[in-house]
């Protein structure tokens, strides 16, 4: 079921929002060649809790930990570990959740770790316009499918894949609510959008293949061809115009 939210709960996942925004832009300025993921997903879990808020990640069917980071061909849901180091020339995509009031807030972004390729620096560049490309259609009275097709086509004209395996989705009181945001597909497709809807907005997007495969460790997901894939998220509010976007 689709949930249309109220004012009073959109201030509350403005907040969620705020919080969860804020939370990458302390990890970009901690992302460094040598700092391990388990020291990373510490810094995000303690900030998160000094507002007030709760991890919507850990203990999500199961998930050990606050952040996904997921480096160069890993997807999404790469675990950290204290074990794994940031590496210069990497890209690290850093998915996080935060619960606030009953509400949840959700957002990606991939950083580039110190000195990067041409090609990787692209990819990011890309992945992130094809959210705002898609969100251009995020208006009352078009549809699911307006998003999805506006992200594919524009990854597709560089030369780039969309995944085809994950999708972004409705947000609210559940971390992952009705509707399926898909990063690919036709105009005029999909459920129709109104005023109030709260949506997860996200492009994972391949350099290779859209192909993917799902590793032993039960979450997180790697290109089958084994290039670098980028992420980046957002949570927004359907308006009669322009998308709010709460995760900025």
């Amino acid at each position: 079921m689709i949930t249309v939210k109220s004012n009073e709960e959109l201030s509350i996942m403005r907040k969620a929002g705020k919080i969860t925004g804020d939370v990458l832009k302390l990890l970009e300025e901690n992302i460094k060649p040598g700092i391990s993921t388990k020291d990373l997903d510490r810094i995000a879990e303690k900030y998160i809790r000094s507002h007030n808020a709760f991890p919507s990640f850990k203990g999500y069917r199961g998930y050990p930990a606050t952040l996904c980071v997921s480096i160069d061909d890993e997807v999404v849901h790469g675990i950290p570990n204290d074990k794994r180091y940031i590496e210069e020339g990497s890209i690290v995509s850093i998915d996080v959740g935060a619960f606030f009031n009953g509400f949840h807030g959700d957002a990606a972004r991939t950083f580039a770790v110190g000195k990067i390729s041409a090609e990787k620096a692209k990819l990011i560049e890309v992945t992130k316009q094809s959210f705002f490309e898609g969100i251009k259609y995020a208006k009352t009275g078009n549809r699911i499918g307006d998003i999805a097709s506006a992200i594919q086509q524009y990854c597709e004209s560089f030369g780039f894949s969309v995944v085809r395996a994950l999708t972004g989705h409705g947000i609210g009181k559940a971390m992952h609510e009705d509707p399926e945001v898909p990063n690919f597909g036709k105009p005029g497709h999909g459920i129709r959008l109104s005023a109030n809807m709260t949506l997860a907005v996200e492009p994972m997007i391949n350099m290779g293949k859209f192909d993917v495969e799902f590793l032993s460790d039960g979450w997180t997901v790697r290109t089958k061809d084994r290039l670098p894939s980028a992420h980046y998220e957002n949570t927004i509010v359907i308006t009669d115009g322009e998308a709010e976007i709460l995760t900025l």
